[in-house]
């Protein structure tokens, strides 16, 4: 189960899976998780200064006792004065220096592209992050951004997953123009959230001739795209699947070509695979709350009368 690793423009590595500590775990005690996620192979820990979550994941590496370099760590910006976050970052983290902080969204910095690309072409500069990128950018923001820089950004993490790859295909082929590594969250969507979609059908025979998971096809869909993993859980099993997907052979291009298809149109209405269901059995209910309604009050009425 070994994790290969992605180059990026600037010569460092990236392994290619990271466990993420966002969304679910903003501002949550994540020790033992990402304990758990180091201890079932996890060499790559995603978190940022928008989740509350550095604190954790320092107190988890020391607990490790892995050698810095056997670990990866990126951080991300999340507004106030960069120079003063990235070193708040790094104390909470107890780490001397970042392998990857990111622009956490072009939000976080304004219309001051310029002047904040600046300051994060610095801190690499200053060696207190390895690479530096950026996260959430748009082509055209990526444009303003590559048009000052001295240092063109390493990544950009982006939601990624088959039902929004059509529109998200300018922006991969505008990162591979310029040497910037695509990395994916969110890329389960298709499982978590609308189960049941179009998707579901090219994945399940990918997953048949691998003998695979759904969710090991899915992976797999984000690595045929030259797409770093960014995802998580909070169960052991799921952990060990995500990390096997490391041993299996490639989708094939018929079948890469089938999901993007399949996920052209973008989600199903309806997050559910059962929409229709719960949509008609909801005019039932309120029938039934009718009746029984009526009843008592026909019931109530007549005791009163009599």
């Amino acid at each position: 189960m070994a994790i290969d690793t992605v180059k990026l423009n600037d010569g460092n590595e990236i392994p290619a899976i990271a466990f993420g500590t966002g969304t679910f775990w903003k501002g949550k005690d994540v020790v033992s998780f990402v304990e758990q996620a180091i201890e079932s192979g996890f060499s790559h820990i995603d978190t940022a200064q928008a989740y509350d979550t550095e604190e954790g994941v320092g107190a988890a590496l020391r607990e490790s006792g892995l050698e810095r370099a056997e670990v990866y760590v990126t951080s991300k910006y999340g507004g106030g004065d960069i120079q003063d976050a990235v070193r708040t970052s790094l104390h909470k983290l107890g780490l001397k220096q970042l392998d990857l902080y990111l622009i956490h969204t072009p939000g976080f910095v304004g219309n001051e592209f310029e002047r904040s690309w600046r300051e994060f072409e610095k801190i690499k500069e200053d060696g207190l992050a390895k690479s530096i990128g950026v996260s959430n950018f748009s082509v055209s923001q990526l444009q303003k951004l590559i048009k000052t820089a001295k240092i063109t950004p390493a990544v950009n993490q982006i939601r990624l997953h088959p039902y929004n790859y059509t529109e998200s295909k300018p922006l991969l082929e505008y990162a591979a123009q310029h040497g910037i590594i695509i990395e994916a969250y969110s890329s389960l969507t298709p499982i978590t959230r609308y189960p049941g979609g179009p998707v579901d059908e090219p994945v399940a025979k990918a997953a048949k001739r691998l003998g695979a998971t759904p969710t090991q096809v899915i992976l797999l869909w984000v690595r045929s795209k030259g797409a770093v993993i960014v995802t998580t859980t909070s169960k052991k099993e799921h952990l060990q699947e995500y990390l096997a997907v490391a041993d299996l052979p490639p989708l094939t291009e018929e079948e890469v070509a089938a999901i993007d298809a399949a996920g052209a149109g973008g989600p199903p209405a309806s997050g559910s695979s059962n929409w229709r269901s719960r949509l008609l059995a909801v005019p039932r209910r309120v029938i039934l709350l009718q009746v029984i309604f009526s009843v008592l009050f026909t019931y109530y009425r007549l005791r009163w009368l009599s």
